[in-house]
């Protein structure tokens, strides 16, 4: 069965080194992004020219009718979808509930839980028996933040990946006859410019004392776990979660 792959958030951080790992893999890729076309595009030249095909698309994977148009180009020039990375995600400045605004709140939580459920439907639509498909993988980027609750810090963005937990464990029994399997990697603190989003571009160096391996984690380190959990070699793991967080 051809790997067809596609990484939502793919232009950065974990998303840009799960595509690079993925090509190595022998996957084809769709590269999914928001709004930073030149940092896509350069992830992009980086993937073929490990011999991958691959195409970037630009979507807001919180908006259904964007969706669709993603998943339709990748039908197109890859093929049917059997590999889903829901990797785009969100936070907002460091900030008590009680000042956080609605907006805020709105707009985290429809990039971090209502974006990873519409990439995963359409991707149902496509791996599952029931629709013509052969089976898939999807592995949701989850958090640590989900178990800790982010208090002082990012309580809504916290509380957006424990809902993340909650859809992956659900929807990995409800596909898991069909041969779809859905699992989650829950990454710690890792040196990527995700968290400049939080107003603070060096809190993974400032925090790295109260990690017990006292160390902060790289973007390849969570990108081995993901692809792994996609492959083969994870055939019997489903509903399941890979904390990535050097102890915490």
């Amino acid at each position: 069965m051809d790997k067809v792959l596609i990484i939502t958030g793919g232009s950065r951080g974990i998303g840009a080194e799960t595509a690079l790992l993925a090509a190595r893999q022998g996957y084809r890729i769709c590269i999914n992004y928001q709004s930073d076309e030149e940092a896509a595009h350069r992830v992009l030249e980086q993937v073929r020219a490990l011999g991958a095909q691959a195409i970037a698309v630009r979507a807001d994977v919180s908006i259904e009718d964007e969706v669709i148009t993603l998943f339709n180009r990748v039908d197109a020039e890859l093929g049917r979808v059997t590999a889903l990375v829901n990797n785009a995600g969100t936070v907002g400045h460091k900030s008590r509930v009680d000042e956080m605004s609605e907006f805020r709140i709105l707009k985290v939580i429809k990039t971090n839980v209502l974006g990873p459920i519409l990439c995963a439907k359409h991707a149902v639509l496509r791996m599952s028996p029931k629709h013509g498909g052969q089976g898939g993988s999807i592995v949701n980027v989850s958090s640590v933040a989900a178990r800790l609750g982010s208090p002082g810090e990012y309580v809504d963005y916290a509380a957006s990946k424990g809902a993340l937990d909650t859809f992956t464990i659900g929807l990995s029994k409800e596909v898991a006859g069909e041969g779809i399997r859905v699992n989650a990697v829950r990454p710690g603190y890792i040196y990527t410019d995700f968290h400049a989003l939080s107003g603070d571009p060096d809190r993974v160096s400032k925090l790295e004392s109260g990690i017990p391996m006292a160390r902060g984690g790289r973007p390849d380190e969570v990108a081995e776990a993901i692809v792994w959990l996609l492959s083969d070699k994870a055939s019997y793991a489903t509903g399941t979660f890979l904390d990535l967080g050097g102890g915490r």
